[in-house]
């Protein structure tokens, strides 16, 4: 019998290596690397690395079943490309992920830039037994989608959000959640050495803000970023205000500011 392509990330690469860190985006539950836009793909003084993670986007499958399984697909990439260490931006499923390697692997990480994510990532039962079932992954999606953005986006916006996730390979979605709800490192965050910064929307009501003032409150030398009227998908929804965060990154654990 043929064995199908081994799961494994894949990127999309755009910009060319320049005075800072190479800039890896690590898309949230349910996504791809589509959900970062051009704006974020885009950086000056950036070579950008755009992830589809195991079995999303383009990347083949299946999707791994734990957060850290995700990390160790990334660091796979960050091989596979010759990187040697990079600034990871994570968002929500994202940034557990790279939370998790800046933690297993802290020489891979230059900084890290936490968008709406936590430190604990907690899902509600009832979403995660839905999307356990090919008869409720669409309400499961419906419901993601309705809280993924903030008052002002609009019904074609969530829509076209939940057709996304309700088209996802089987598994994919509850795996997703799964491996969000087991993540835990609420008691490790100051083990992190590295700049970052901890973006979130005010109206983010999946990863709420006290989220992101937990984790800018124990990371040593953290800078929160709140972003007025923005949800969960704060960096499609207002991208420039994320690219502005990135670009005010320190360049290296020393704290030194690099000019864009």
């Amino acid at each position: 019998m043929t064995q199908g392509p081994p799961a494994r990330a894949v990127a999309r690469i755009s910009g060319d290596a320049g005075p800072l860190p190479q800039l890896v985006l690590l898309h949230g539950a349910g996504g791809s690397s589509d959900d970062w836009p051009p704006e974020l793909r885009s950086l000056p003084g950036r070579r950008v690395l755009a992830v589809d993670l195991p079995g999303h986007g383009a990347a083949p499958g299946p999707a791994p079943r734990s957060i850290g399984s995700l990390a160790a697909a990334v660091e796979a990439l960050l091989d596979a490309s010759g990187v040697a260490q990079a600034a990871v931006a994570g968002h929500s499923m994202g940034g557990a992920v790279a939370l998790s390697l800046a933690l297993s692997r802290p020489e891979r990480v230059a900084a890290l830039v936490l968008v709406a994510t936590g430190a604990r990532l907690r899902v509600a039962p009832e979403l995660l037994a839905a999307a356990a079932s090919p008869d409720g992954l669409a309400v499961a999606a419906g419901r993601l989608a309705d809280r993924s953005f903030g008052p002002a986006a609009s019904a074609e916006a969530r829509d076209a959000r939940a057709r996304a996730m309700a088209a996802l390979p089987a598994g994919v979605l509850h795996g997703d959640l799964a491996a969000c709800d087991a993540f835990d490192v609420m008691d490790r965050l100051v083990e992190l050495g590295v700049p970052t910064v901890v973006v979130c929307g005010t109206e983010d009501r999946l990863t709420p803000p006290r989220y992101a003032s937990f984790l800018a409150e124990r990371i040593a030398g953290a800078r929160l970023v709140l972003v007025p009227g923005a949800g969960h998908l704060v960096m499609l929804e207002e991208p420039r205000a994320v690219a502005a965060a990135i670009a005010a990154l320190p360049a290296g654990p020393d704290g030194r500011r690099a000019t864009p």
